[in-house]
């Protein structure tokens, strides 16, 4: 039981870049998802929660080892997911 006032726990904390997609943490080694699309992405993100911070491994900055074409394609999927997510929870555009 959480006490009140106290912050959410197991909320996505944790992206790495992967087989070109995206796997998402809450805490270390606790997967809570894999996609390769931003709104699978972000149908994970709304099922479990974004905590407040979100940290990427450095295979999100080397991306094409990791099955995406160029290196910042992996944050341009991130980024995509996103927006969805902000419209789908918070009805906000970014």
């Amino acid at each position: 039981m959480m006490k009140k006032g106290s912050p959410m726990k197991n909320k996505i904390d944790f992206i790495s870049a992967e087989n070109g997609g995206i796997k998402m943490y809450a805490g270390v080694g606790n997967v809570k998802g894999w996609a390769k699309t931003a709104s699978g992405i972000a149908y994970t993100l709304a099922a479990v929660g974004l905590a407040e911070t979100c940290y990427g491994s450095s295979t999100m900055d080397f991306a094409s080892e990791e099955g995406f074409e160029n290196d910042g394609d992996a944050m341009k999927l991130w980024d995509e997911a996103i927006a969805i997510y902000n419209w789908e929870i918070n009805g906000v555009v970014s």
